[in-house]
């Protein structure tokens, strides 16, 4: 039996390295990898301390979401890339992949009841990643207003 330090740095691992892998599949800037693997681990590091403080998992993902957002436009700025990259790799510890799997497989195996509490659960994940990604989106922007350029006249 693995006790939570072990069980936290096997999953920070597996969130870093796992967005490695999704970097290289979408052809993301080699240089944006690794600040993308940290992002990443960030997002899952407060949504796995989140659940063991016993708070809801929706509130769990929609604030790791948030932190990704966040995390993602300081790195596009430091980068000078566009945030999309850093965004996209900062949702992936978090995309209910399992949960839409069982969803099918319930659904196709004639247990429609089970399959839709999985999928009413995979959509809620979806809806708070957005509402996370969004509101640190929008925070982010409101912090970092690039100046309106003069009216020349």
């Amino acid at each position: 039996m693995q006790s939570v330090p072990e069980e936290i740095i096997r999953a920070l691992l597996g969130a870093f390295f796992g967005t490695l892998g999704f970097a290289w599949l979408v052809h993301a800037p080699r240089r944006a990898w690794i600040p993308s693997g940290m992002v990443a681990s960030l997002v899952y590091l407060l949504y796995r301390v989140l659940t063991v403080l016993s708070v809801a998992d929706p509130m769990a993902i929609f604030c790791g979401a948030f932190l990704g957002a966040v995390a993602g436009h300081f790195c596009a700025r430091k980068l000078k890339m566009i945030s999309t990259v850093f965004l996209m790799a900062a949702v992936v510890p978090v995309v209910p992949g399992l949960g839409l799997y069982r969803m099918m497989a319930c659904f196709g195996q004639g247990q429609t009841s089970l399959g839709a509490d999985y999928g009413i659960q995979a959509m809620i994940t979806i809806a708070m990643t957005a509402l996370g990604l969004a509101m640190g989106s929008f925070v982010d922007r409101s912090l970092h207003r690039q100046k309106a350029h003069p009216v020349v006249r």
